[in-house]
């Protein structure tokens, strides 16, 4: 028997936050169950508990289980407690270990509100979520403080990542010069949204832009068909930008670009939009393409799953740091069932995992 699977040796050095008189349960050994339970469909500490006590013998194959199958309550202490910022770097460290060398990686940065996270006087937490597309993983998370935005938290999270070979792509409110600085110092380049919280850039770039687009054709034009639409998309960009007065306070800044979408629906309508794009890339219309369409991926491939298939916004864990943690624990979840091969969706392998425990081995890579 192993002391404990050999992927969670990244949490050695987690402190447990537990007086040492009062721990009947390695702290491992509740990380490794609760996971589990997530894995299976758990949403709650009271499911946590349910497994460990109707799976005691399966566990012992891989943990001690010392102390015997740990309450809701020790459950609910532990996520309390731990600090999240030492589980959000075992998160990020652990997921590092994932990655896979898959060319230039586009990074999608966006915060998500926890609704469940709020209370009768207390607001909901915002954790900002880097997510990369092509090895369809989450990086990491940061929490904001309850009295601040999420502005600050990005640069933050973003300098704990490697971006070497990277675009980080953000959606307006994080077009912003220290955001970009930090994915210049990380070697990186970006692609963020331009829109009216930078007012007078916008406007600049949008007349410049938009006249662009009269007097040369699309650079890169893509069409998808399906559930009923037709739609249209055309990208410029250009690295004509010596007339704008404030370059040089954008770290890296080298390209203007604009996507123009045409959107015909099954009833016949027609809906256009015009989006705006400050990038540190060179003109490469393919991979400002690419990027830009990467970015929407997060919506669906991440948030949705964290609200419909493992009903984060539904848990009221609250108390201190509950909510951050079992976020992490969550996301750690959504990437181990992502990187299961095949075309099952999340809830289907959920749910054989949960009645065939040979397949949660083979989501860990545990040996029977």
């Amino acid at each position: 028997m192993k002391n404990y699977p050999d992927f969670l040796k990244v949490f050695d050095d987690l402190p447990d936050p537990r007086h040492h008189r009062t721990r009947r349960h390695r702290l491992v050994d509740i990380l490794f169950i609760a996971l589990c339970s997530v894995l299976t469909g758990g949403k709650s500490f009271v499911d946590m508990e349910d497994l460990a006590t109707d799976w005691e013998g399966w566990f012992k194959r891989f943990i001690p289980m010392i102390g015997g199958p740990p309450s809701h309550d020790t459950f609910n202490r532990v996520f309390q407690m731990m600090d999240p910022s030492h589980f959000e770097r075992c998160f990020r460290d652990w997921t590092a270990q994932m990655r896979q060398s898959l060319g230039t990686e586009m990074i999608a940065v966006d915060g998500k509100v926890n609704r469940g996270s709020a209370g009768r006087k207390q607001a909901p937490i915002t954790l900002v979520n880097a997510w990369a597309s092509k090895n369809r993983l989450l990086l990491g998370q940061l929490s904001t403080d309850r009295d601040s935005n999420e502005i600050k938290a990005v640069p933050e999270l973003l300098k704990g990542l490697m971006l070497k070979k990277t675009v980080v792509t953000a959606d307006a409110m994080h077009c912003q010069k220290e955001t970009a600085a930090a994915v210049m110092e990380g070697g990186g380049d970006y692609v963020f949204t331009l829109k009216g919280n930078q007012k007078r850039f916008h406007e600049e770039a949008t007349l410049f832009l938009d006249e662009l687009a009269t007097k040369s054709p699309a650079q890169v034009e893509k069409i998808d068909k399906g559930h009923g639409r037709l739609e249209i998309r055309r990208y410029w960009q250009t690295d004509d930008i010596k007339w704008f007065e404030d370059l040089e306070q954008w770290p890296g800044l080298k390209t203007f670009g604009m996507v123009h979408s045409v959107c015909e629906l099954k009833e016949g309508q027609v809906r256009e939009e015009k989006r705006y794009y400050i990038s540190s890339l060179p003109v490469e219309p393919a991979k400002f393409a690419e990027a830009v369409r990467a970015h929407w991926g997060v919506e669906n491939k991440v948030h949705w799953c964290l609200d419909v298939i493992f009903g984060e916004d539904q848990n009221r864990a609250r108390t201190k740091y509950a909510s951050i943690n079992l976020s992490s624990l969550r996301k750690m979840a959504l990437n181990i069932l992502r990187k299961e091969p095949g075309k099952k969706g999340l809830a289907r392998k959920m749910r054989q995992a949960i009645a065939n425990p040979d397949f949660l081995l083979a989501l860990l890579h545990l040996d029977a």
